[in-house]
């Protein structure tokens, strides 16, 4: 039988390439739903093509014009954040990809995994906000929660078949992003145009700045911890420019396994949609003679401090991983927006850090009160803090 999938933020970049997946292996999968946000017009495209049984578009402004275009086709229309948050909870689905953005994906996580469908997780956010919640909602529902990051899917890989309790490290790679090697002092000048310029993947404008300023790591760190259950200091990142070991994991006896690849996300997203089988990718063979020299940095916390800062909210628990997160969102929106500088982000973020109230032991509705109180501190911080930012 095909596998059957929602794919939540299917107009994004993950989306798009889970339905090239799909596309290249219609005997193996059929897609039952469709989200997006604002791209109606994809959307709309998206749904034509594979006419899943639903599709919702989140800007409820935009519910007309995806209704009407779809009126002849036997696809059901909803619109709102709200509606996101409920498909995934109807029968016919057996896997929700959630390829959303930032803190939109915690909702339609949580309740996917407590109606019993299994995860494909591209939303990093959502174990960095509230991954106790997450992680013991799996476990409850016997819920296997796969990872499509690359770096958690190559972890993930690693650990098929070990002992948990064998493995001592697990070494994060990072591309450095475009910014590797420069000074803080370099950074100050760095333009939205040039931090949108990855030179090894193709991803979304948040993802992107999250990778410049090695957040995206940070939040990978936090991820790690509650997707294989290591503590933070069994967790390390070390930089890698070619970006062809995706992450390695080293046990207790010395022994050390990576996973390699070419940088291209359709692999994990295969993998992540097939498991536990291993299915033909059609891709280029990997060869080593393409990549004579693989090389290994240590991280420059003194530059790269959103590194840093993640490290430090994973230590104090509690909501500060949420607050974290809320406050890059915020912090990165802005420097897109012009409205801040580069090195600006993470001031933005250790000040909602320092100001945020702490809870130790939230509830979901804690943590939604301290995003959007981080959120607002954010906010509040740029519009007041503009002369000193500038």
């Amino acid at each position: 039988m095909k596998k059957r999938i929602a794919i939540l933020g299917s107009t994004g970049s993950i989306g798009a390439q889970a339905l090239e997946v799909v596309r290249g292996h219609p005997d193996l999968f059929r897609v039952t739903v469709l989200t997006a946000n604002d791209n109606c017009d994809l959307l709309i495209s998206q749904a034509m093509e594979f006419l899943p049984e639903a599709v919702v578009i989140g800007n409820e402004a935009c519910y007309p014009k995806v209704r009407e275009a779809l009126k002849e086709r036997a696809v059901q229309v909803h619109a709102g954040r709200e509606a996101i948050a409920e498909i995934v909870r109807i029968e016919g689905i057996d896997l929700v990809l959630t390829a959303l953005v930032g803190y939109s994906g915690l909702k339609p996580t949580l309740n996917a995994i407590n109606a019993g469908k299994q995860i494909a997780l591209a939303n990093k956010e959502t174990l960095v906000i509230a991954g106790d919640l997450v992680m013991a909602a799996a476990k409850r529902n016997n819920v296997r929660v796969i990872p499509v990051d690359s770096e958690h899917s190559a972890v993930f890989q690693c650990l098929a078949g070990e002992d948990p309790g064998s493995v001592e490290k697990i070494i994060l790679t990072a591309s450095g992003g475009p910014f590797f090697g420069k000074t803080r002092e370099e950074l100050s000048g760095i333009t939205r145009e040039e931090a949108l310029k990855h030179p090894n993947w193709k991803m979304g404008n948040k993802i992107t700045i999250d990778s410049a300023t090695m957040m995206n790591k940070g939040l990978e760190v936090i991820e790690a911890c509650w997707l294989f259950d290591v503590k933070s200091d069994q967790v390390e990142v070390t930089i890698h420019p070619q970006s062809v070991i995706h992450s390695m994991v080293r046990f207790i006896d010395g022994s050390i396994k990576a996973q390699l690849g070419r940088p291209d996300m359709k692999l994990p997203i295969l993998y992540a949609l097939a498991y536990p089988r291993r299915i033909a990718s059609g891709l280029k063979p990997f060869s080593f003679a393409d990549y004579p020299q693989l090389t290994f940095h240590a991280p420059d916390p003194g530059v790269f401090r959103n590194l840093s800062l993640a490290y430090e909210a994973l230590a104090r628990g509690g909501n500060m991983p949420c607050i974290l997160n809320a406050a890059n969102e915020i912090a990165v929106s802005a420097f897109l927006e012009n409205a801040i500088r580069f090195p600006d982000i993470p001031e933005v973020i250790e000040h909602c850090m320092g100001n945020t109230p702490f809870i130790k032991e939230p509830g979901y509705e804690d943590y939604v009160a301290s995003h959007c109180e981080a959120m607002t501190m954010a906010e509040n911080f740029i519009q007041n803090h503009k002369q000193i930012i500038h």
